[in-house]
């Protein structure tokens, strides 16, 4: 699907020739309601962060063809559909610098069914792009959860938008919701699992972490138990398996505010430790905000983890713990505190500290890099990154960190967020 923007949100880099920058590119739909003859079109005015670039400069890719503008006047087999990009490149040494960049265009569109003195018609549009550095090799590898394009998945994108969108910032894996995200689950369709396998060959893309759920007050009456328990962990890995994820993280029901998870968790788990030593797939439950890491919950799963031996259960960290400032107003999703409040126990910010992380590391399978919000100059006002991926490269971490986005869901946003956070991510990860 095309973004509803004339300026896409996928598309938008730097452009490496020989090694060296030599200018950046970013892509268009097009703005008229039909589509039309490459030598229809007359030039684009491009302004990037102020800077002019004169409207026969830059290049056009259509159809697989780069053109300069006079190349397109005078080309006889070239059209712009309305349901296909172009690519403007524009030639520029260095390129731009890793971050948000904004950028207005006004594509010239000759209509010969116009008189002549308003035939060149002009589109005008402005949007900003986000430049994402390629990550350091070795070390942290970065994926993004489809939890991040909530509101987005299903309405403006589809499934392969989003694996097309992950491989268009650079990042290698993708983490996803069994139930959000697999058509006929608990049991897809195997030619949906072929189709499944072939999109992330296409792209490049790693699956990463399952998300599933073992809602044990599932009935009214009654809860879960155990064996039930177990038996819908084991559907989700044999699932999560099929599909080439190596770990699951199961959100038990909790019984209290400090999400203390439903007592039959450590059965259904043991039960469950066969299988996943079978499959190779790990199981790891999450450390989430209100819960921080030296408290009862995250001591239960250590000392399961040292009672059983097991490899295949490990913790999953979400970096929702580390945030220094409570998410509220615009960006809170639930309860947000009138003015002069006291903020809920379950919206403060624990702000673990870095020592309690380094401790747990070793025991660390995955982290899902919660964020809310990443402005304009890639600053978290509540997620201390900083920290973070200095600390994680220093103890010398080689795991996943999937972007979480929970900020506010209007059309589009999600994507943009993630975007952001890669580029600080990566930043950071360079030791820039």
């Amino acid at each position: 699907m095309l973004d509803f923007a004339i300026i896409q949100g996928r598309g938008f880099h730097n452009v490496v020739e020989g090694g060296r920058v030599t200018g950046f590119r970013f892509q268009l739909r097009n703005p008229n309601y039909r589509g039309v003859a490459a030598s229809l079109l007359d030039g684009i005015d491009v302004v990037v962060d102020g800077e002019r670039i004169p409207d026969h400069v830059p290049l056009w890719t259509l159809q697989g063809r780069t053109l300069t503008l006079d190349e397109l006047r005078a080309s006889t087999d070239v059209r712009w559909q309305l349901d296909e990009t172009a690519t403007i490149t524009v030639p520029k040494p260095g390129g731009l610098t890793p971050g948000v960049h904004e950028l207005e265009v006004v594509v010239h569109l000759r209509r010969s069914y116009f008189p002549p003195l308003i035939a060149r018609t002009p589109f005008t549009a402005t949007g900003k792009g986000v430049i994402v550095p390629a990550a350091p090799e070795g070390g942290l590898r970065f994926g993004v959860s489809t939890y991040s394009y909530t509101g987005d998945l299903h309405t403006t994108m589809t499934l392969e938008d989003v694996v097309a969108d992950i491989a268009d910032m650079g990042a290698t894996g993708i983490e996803i919701l069994g139930e959000g995200n697999i058509p006929g689950y608990p049991s897809p369709d195997p030619a949906w699992v072929d189709a499944w396998h072939r999109l992330l060959d296409t792209h490049g893309i790693t699956p990463t972490n399952y998300g599933s759920w073992v809602d044990t007050t599932l009935w009214r009456d009654r809860d879960l138990t155990a064996e039930e328990g177990a038996d819908r962990l084991r559907s989700d890995l044999r699932t999560a398996h099929r599909l080439g994820f190596t770990s699951v993280r199961p959100k038990f029901g909790v019984t209290s505010w400090q999400l203390d998870p439903h007592p039959i968790w450590q059965e259904a788990v043991e039960r469950s430790l066969d299988l996943a030593a079978e499959l190779d797939v790990v199981i790891c439950p999450e450390i989430h905000a209100p819960t921080p890491i030296r408290h009862p919950v995250t001591q239960g799963y250590l000392d399961f983890i040292e009672r059983t031996g097991s490899k295949h259960f490990k913790l999953l960290i979400d970096t929702g713990i580390f945030q220094t400032a409570p998410v509220l107003g615009d960006y809170a999703e639930e309860i947000d505190p009138a003015d002069g409040d006291e903020v809920p126990e379950h919206l403060r910010a624990l702000a673990v500290p870095m020592a309690d992380l380094v401790e747990v590391l070793p025991h660390v399978h995955f982290i899902q890099a919660k964020f809310f919000d990443i402005d304009d100059r890639l600053n978290d006002l509540h997620v201390p990154w900083g920290e973070i991926v200095p600390t994680l490269r220093q103890a010398g971490w080689s795991g996943w960190l999937s972007s979480e986005y929970e900020g506010r869901r209007e059309p589009y946003r999600g994507r943009d967020q993630v975007r952001r956070q890669h580029a600080l991510l990566r930043t950071l990860a360079a030791g820039r």
